[in-house]
């Protein structure tokens, strides 16, 4: 009964597989490797983009933070939602690289609307050299509360940015679990809907530590380059990031990965819904959700094993009768019985 995270759940068998592979002999480095190359032709492929630019870090703080400083100034302020992966749990990292604030889009179920995003932004660049200029918007897809923009919500934030200038970065450690939900295409949901550049998250989804940042613009490639080497995140041994993304791609593995942990949620979340004494905060869209339910209910799950995230509150001391929020996330390997035997201690009186 392991929902706390999908960073937590193991790495496929095919990708440790592939690693072993990768392990044989000798490989040029720093991403020379052939393995690279057969990444590259199948992002693009599956993208609909054959000029994209594709790069590999190992994890989503360097895919943002990296990508958002390729994509901005010092000088310039990054326009995100207020619950945001960038603002809430990467320690001003994309501040660090790239020299620029971050402006906070007030969200409702953690989604930033066309109305407030064009309000941030037409805010600024009102003080001249005083103040900070426009740089990219990001949005966190799925977001942080497990909810999900649509592509046609998708095109109005990157319409909005674009008349002003800004570009616009997807941040998408959960990319396929949000694809699957929407049951539209890479390119639907990137390039077309009007993003500039997506970090393509793997690590969440069944990888042992690889994240794929796709760049739309090939201008943008060769400073990316810099800003990877530069920032410490150009790996030597760069076919073992290859290697795991190669297996992530090679036959559908990342979709039908994503389609589990989906369907482990959704089986959770009916469960939920049938439990008087749970109440889901958000509308549990892909692989994760937040939903309250009673201290006691919380003591007798820890006790009997489960393991998740308490939101607001200590299980331990307080009114056994009182809400508190649990964070529950599912992954590939979230079994039906595992998610069965949650929802049997919850119902227990």
């Amino acid at each position: 009964m392991f929902f706390a995270s999908d960073n937590a759940g193991p790495a496929h068998p095919k990708v440790m597989d592939a690693l072993i592979r990768a392990n044989d002999g000798y490989r040029s480095g720093y991403g020379a490797d052939a393995e690279m190359a057969e990444v590259t032709a199948l992002i693009r492929d599956a993208f609909e983009a054959p000029e994209a630019a594709v790069f590999l870090v190992a994890t989503g703080t360097a895919a943002n933070s990296i990508l958002l400083a390729t994509m901005s100034n010092p000088w310039d302020t990054i326009f995100c939602a207020d619950v945001a992966h960038i603002h809430e749990d990467e320690c001003n990292a994309p501040e660090f690289y790239s020299g620029a604030k971050l402006t906070l889009v007030p969200t409702q179920i953690a989604k930033m609307s066309p109305d407030a995003l064009q309000a941030a932004i037409a805010a600024e660049e009102e003080r001249g050299v005083h103040g900070p200029q426009r740089g990219p918007v990001s949005v966190t897809q799925v977001t942080e509360k497990g909810t999900l923009y649509s592509v046609a919500e998708l095109q109005a934030l990157t319409s909005i940015a674009h008349e002003f200038g800004c570009k616009v970065h997807l941040d998408g450690a959960r990319f396929t679990n949000a694809l699957v939900a929407l049951g539209c295409t890479p390119a639907e949901m990137s390039w077309k809907a009007g993003i500039d550049a997506v970090s393509f998250g793997g690590t969440k989804n069944g990888l042992l530590g690889v994240e794929a940042c796709v760049i739309f613009d090939p201008k943008l490639a060769w400073e990316f380059a810099l800003r990877r080497k530069r920032g410490g995140h150009l790996f030597s041994k760069h076919r073992f990031l290859s290697a795991q993304m190669l297996a992530y791609l090679t036959d559908d593995l990342w979709l039908d990965l994503a389609r589990t942990a989906n369907a482990r949620m959704t089986q959770l979340a009916a469960g939920l819904q049938d439990n008087d004494r749970a109440e889901l905060l958000y509308p549990a869209q892909a692989n994760m959700t937040f939903t309250r339910f009673p201290r006691r209910d919380h003591k007798r799950l820890l006790d009997a094993g489960a393991h998740y995230y308490i939101w607001d509150g200590d299980v331990e001391t307080g009114d056994p009768d009182a809400l508190l929020t649990a964070r529950l996330v599912t992954d590939w390997s979230t079994t039906p019985e595992a998610v069965d035997a949650f929802l049997t201690h919850l119902r227990q009186t």
